[in-house]
C-alpha cells in the first residue's frame, strides 16, 4: 500500500529487521499465547537480542542511542503484523525513558542494559482505584524508614506484572509538606516484585492480549534507599519523562493495528468474488476502506511528528496527545471496516480480526482517555478555561 510516511534509510532497516522477526511469529502466535497465558518470551528475547527493544536508550547503558522515532517504527511494525504488545510501551518506553532521564548512574547501570536486551522487564504503576487519571489524587504513600522507605497503598489496572522483575511505582511522599496548592509531592521508586508485602491479583478482562492486568497491593513494603529514582519529591516532573513516550508509543500500536486491519481487508476484497466480480470493485467496499486508510496514514504522520518533537527536546505534549487521539480513533474505524468487509468471516477466529477489537478499544481509553486528551487540547492548544 502507498503511504504518506517515507522511511529514512535507518528507519527502513529498523522496519525490515522488525518485520523479519515478526513474520516468524504473527498474529496466530500472539492470539494463541494470549488465550493460553503462555507469554511471548521467545519473541521478546529475539527483539531484545536484535537491539530493537532498546533502540531509543543511551548507548552507554546498552541501548541503541537512537530516539523515540526509531522505537515507534519497531512497535508499529510489530502491531502491523498483528502483535500489539502492551509490554513494549511499558518497560522500554515508559520505564526506560524515566530511568534514562532521572535515575542515578548506578540505577541506570543496574537496569537499562537488561531492559534494552529484554532480559528483565519493569512494570509501571501510577493508576489507583479512586484516583483515575488524576495523579494529584494518588494515595499510595512512601515514608522514610532509616536508610530505606516503606510503601503502603494500592494500584489498579497495572499491566504485565506477572512478567516483570520490578515495578516503577509513583507514590505520595508522606514526609514532605504539601505545596501551596495543597498537593503533596510525589516520589518514584523501583520495587522488586518479590518484595515482602507486595502482592497482586489478576483483573478478569475481555482483552485477548498476552499482557494481563492486575491490582497491586503494597502492605508496608520496605525498599532500600537506592530504590528512589532521582530526587525525592520531584516525581511529578520525573513521571512526565515517561508519559509523552507512553502516548506516542501507544499511538504506534494503534497505527499498526490500523495498518494490519486495512491490509487484511484489502487482500480479502481483492480475492473474494461475489456475482462474478471481486467485492473490492464495489464502491460500498472500496470507499470505506480508502477512508480508513486515509485516517491511519494521517495518524501515522501525527505520531511521527510527535516523536520528532520529543527527540528534539521540544514540548511534545500537545502533539503526543493529538497523535494518541487520532491513532486510536483511526485504528478502531479501520478494524471495524475490515471486519465488515469480511462479512461473517470477520468474526471467525481463522481470519484474525475480531480478537483485536478489545485491544484497539482499550487504546481509546488508555493510557489516557479521549476525554482527557480533549481537555488538554482545549486548555493548552485553544486557551480555553480549565474544565477540572
Amino acid at each position: 500500500m502507498t503511504a504518506l510516511i517515507t522511511d529514512s534509510d535507518e528507519h527502513r532497516l529498523i522496519r525490515e529487521s522488525t518485520a523479519k522477526i515478526a513474520a516468524r511469529y504473527g498474529h496466530a502466535y500472539y492470539s494463541e499465547r494470549a488465550r493460553t497465558g503462555a507469554g511471548v518470551e521467545e519473541l521478546w528475547s529475539e527483539l531484545g537480542e536484535a537491539g530493537l527493544l532498546g533502540v531509543h536508550l543511551p548507548e552507554e547503558y546498552g541501548g541503541g542511542g537512537a530516539g523515540l522515532a526509531e522505537l515507534v517504527v519497531v512497535l508499529e511494525e510489530l502491531s502491523a503484523h498483528g502483535m500489539p504488545l502492551l509490554s513494549s510501551v511499558i518497560s522500554p518506553a515508559i520505564c526506560g525513558s524515566i530511568l534514562a532521564a532521572h535515575a542515578s548512574p548506578e540505577m541506570k547501570r543496574a537496569w537499562l542494559p537488561d531492559i534494552a536486551t529484554g532480559r528483565r522487564r519493569m512494570a509501571f504503576a501510577i493508576t489507583e482505584p479512586d484516583a483515575g487519571s488524576n495523579s494529584h489524587a494518588i494515595t499510595t504513600t512512601a515514608r522514610s524508614d532509616g536508610d530505606g522507605w516503606r510503601i503502603s497503598g494500592s494500584k489498579y489496572f497495572i499491566s504485565a506484572l506477572n512478567e516483570a522483575d520490578a515495578v516503577l511505582v509513583v507514590t505520595r511522599d508522606g514526609d514532605l509538606a504539601p505545596s501551596a496548592s495543597g498537593r503533596g509531592p510525589l516520589s518514584l521508586f523501583v520495587v522488586p516484585v518479590d518484595s515482602p508485602g507486595l502482592q497482586f491479583q489478576p483483573i478478569e478482562t475481555e482483552l485477548v492480549c498476552p499482557d494481563k492486568q492486575f491490582t497491586l497491593f503494597f502492605d508496608d513494603v520496605r525498599v532500600t534507599g537506592d530504590a528512589l529514582i532521582g530526587e525525592r519529591g520531584k516525581g511529578l516532573r520525573q513521571v512526565f519523562a515517561g508519559l509523552n513516550p507512553e502516548r506516542i508509543t501507544a499511538s504506534a500500536l494503534s497505527n499498526g493495528i490500523g495498518r494490519y486491519a486495512v491490509g487484511k481487508a484489502r487482500d480479502y476484497a481483492r480475492e473474494r468474488t461475489v456475482w462474478s466480480a471481486p467485492i473490492g470493485a464495489h464502491q460500498g467496499i472500496s470507499h470505506p476502506l480508502a477512508e480508513a486508510h486515509i485516517g491511519v496514514e494521517l495518524a501515522r504522520l501525527a505520531t511521527a511528528r510527535s516523536a520528532e518533537l520529543f527527540d528534539a527536546g521540544q514540548d511534545a505534549a500537545a502533539a503526543a496527545n493529538i497523535a494518541k487521539f487520532t491513532a486510536a480513533e483511526a485504528s478502531l474505524k479501520a478494524l471495524d471496516q475490515a471486519i465488515q468487509t469480511h462479512g461473517g468471516n470477520g468474526l471467525s477466529r481463522e481470519y484474525g480480526l475480531a480478537d483485536l477489537w478489545f485491544v484497539a478499544r482499550m487504546l481509546r481509553t488508555a493510557p489516557v482517555s479521549r476525554e482527557m486528551v480533549l481537555n488538554f487540547v482545549a486548555q493548552h492548544s485553544l486557551g480555553l478555561p480549565n474544565s477540572y
